[in-house]
């Protein structure tokens, strides 16, 4: 987590690095989830076996997907672990669960979940 953005990588699989920030409303498509939205969403394999770490390079972060029943403290200088097995596909929404500054209401999450198949192909 970073004020206020998440970052993600792939490290096991390749090694894939991306940054997620919000979509400001004024450059949001009609479809879109005002908020909620990002530019880069992580996808994840469903039926399989997820292991998360997450970390912080500045203030403390929270990574919360609800609809998931996922929550992993992002922590300066720490590393903290979780585990985590998706069952359907879909797109899942979160935010940052922990106040980290001003703009923590602009830190959304949004992860699409997706068969092995397309997960190993994109």
């Amino acid at each position: 987590g970073h004020q206020w953005y998440w970052s993600y990588e792939y490290s096991d699989f390749f090694n894939i690095e991306f940054d997620s920030y919000m979509i400001p409303t004024i450059e949001m498509e009609t479809k879109g989830f005002r908020l909620l939205d990002v530019d880069n969403r992580i996808t994840l394999p469903i039926n399989t076996h997820i292991g998360v770490i997450g970390t912080a390079a500045d203030v403390l972060h929270s990574w919360t997907i609800p609809s998931l029943g996922v929550k992993i403290d992002a922590t300066p200088g720490r590393l903290n672990q979780m585990g985590m097995l998706i069952n359907r596909p879909g797109v899942y929404y979160g935010q940052c669960s922990e106040i980290c500054g001003a703009n923590h209401s602009f830190m959304p999450i949004v992860a699409e979940a997706v068969t092995t198949n397309t997960f190993t192909t994109w």
